[in-house]
C-alpha cells in the first residue's frame, strides 16, 4: 500500500510545496513520474517496483536539497524535443520556447546563415534547425563543455549543426567568425553581480554563473557588443534577435537604435513581459 503510486506522488507533492510552491510541485512531480519512472496516471492505485520506488525516492531527496529537475534527470524539453543537459549549461526556458516561435515566423520563406551566439545547451540552434533542415547553422559559446554537450545533442537528433567556440566580449574572437551572416541570434547573460541574492537558491546555487551574470554592473554588455559585431559580420537587411531582459529592454532598444538598426521591434511573450527583440540592419 505504502508503494502505491497515487501515495508517493501525493507525497512527493507534499514535500516539495514548502520549498517551491504547490503549482511547481505538481508540475515536478509530473514531470518526475512521467520522464523518469514512465508513469503518466498518477492517479493509479497499483504499487511501483521496489527498484522504481528506490529511483524515487533517490530523486526526492536531491530535489529536496533545491537541485533543478532537469539537472537531476539530466534532460529537459524544449520545443518538443528532448534535451541532455548538466549543471555546464543553462536549464532552457519556455521564455527561449518564444524566441524560437518568432524566428521561425518572421523568418519564413527565406534559407538564412544563422549564428547563436552563447548556445548553451544547443536549444535555439537545435530547436531551428530540427524545423527547417535547409538553413545554415552555427551555434558559438564560451564554454568549451557547453559546445560538447550542444553537439551530442544535435548528433543525437541526426541534425547538421556546426559548432564555435566564441568570447561574445573579445573583438579577436569575432574575427574568426565569418562575414555576410543573415541572422544573429543571443540570449546573453543579463543578470548585474548586485542581483545574485534575488536569484532563487536553486538557480543560484546549481545554474552555471558564467551564463547567468555580466562581468560588471553594466547589464547590456552583452547585447551592446553583439549589437556592434553584428553589424560587421551581418549583411545587408540582416537581422538580429535577441532574448531580453525585460528590466532592460527600452536601453537594448534604445542600445540598437544608436548603433544604426532600423525597425527595432521589442515582443511581449505569453506573460505581457517585453521578452524579444528584432532589428534590420539596413546599412
Amino acid at each position: 500500500m505504502k508503494n502505491q503510486i497515487k501515495i508517493l506522488s501525493q507525497d512527493l507533492i507534499k514535500a516539495l510545496a514548502p520549498k517551491y510552491g504547490e503549482r511547481e510541485a505538481r508540475s515536478i512531480t509530473r514531470i518526475v513520474f512521467e520522464d523518469a519512472l514512465g508513469i503518466f496516471n498518477l492517479s493509479q492505485e497499483r504499487e511501483l517496483e521496489q527498484d522504481a520506488a528506490g529511483q524515487l525516492k533517490a530523486i526526492g531527496e536531491r530535489l529536496l536539497q533545491g537541485e533543478p529537475v532537469q539537472y537531476v534527470l539530466g534532460q529537459a524539453h524544449f520545443f518538443g524535443l528532448m534535451l541532455e543537459v548538466t549543471p555546464d549549461v543553462l536549464i532552457p526556458r519556455p521564455e527561449t520556447e518564444e524566441l524560437v516561435s518568432l524566428i521561425l515566423e518572421q523568418e519564413r520563406g527565406y534559407i538564412p546563415k544563422l549564428w547563436d551566439i552563447g548556445t548553451g545547451s544547443g536549444c535555439i540552434p537545435i530547436a531551428l534547425k530540427h524545423r527547417q533542415p535547409a538553413w545554415a547553422i552555427t551555434g558559438a559559446d564560451i564554454s568549451l563543455k557547453a559546445l560538447a554537450l550542444a553537439r551530442a545533442n544535435a548528433e543525437k537528433l541526426g541534425l547538421d549543426i556546426e559548432w564555435k567556440e566564441l568570447d561574445a566580449l573579445s573583438e579577436k574572437s569575432w574575427e574568426a567568425m565569418p562575414s555576410e551572416v543573415d541572422i544573429i541570434v543571443s540570449n546573453p547573460p543579463y543578470i548585474p553581480p548586485s542581483e545574485r541574492e534575488l536569484m532563487p537558491e536553486w538557480v543560484l546555487g546549481h545554474e552555471p554563473h558564467l551564463a547567468l551574470f555580466t562581468a560588471t554592473e553594466d547589464s547590456i554588455q552583452f547585447y551592446r557588443q553583439i549589437a556592434a559585431q553584428g553589424r560587421k559580420k551581418l549583411k545587408k537587411g540582416g537581422r538580429l534577435y535577441f532574448e531580453l531582459n525585460e528590466h532592460s529592454s527600452a536601453a537594448i532598444a534604445q542600445e540598437v537604435k544608436r548603433q544604426g538598426y532600423e525597425s527595432v521591434e521589442v515582443f511581449l511573450d505569453m506573460s505581457g513581459k517585453n521578452r524579444m527583440l528584432r532589428a534590420v540592419l539596413s546599412h
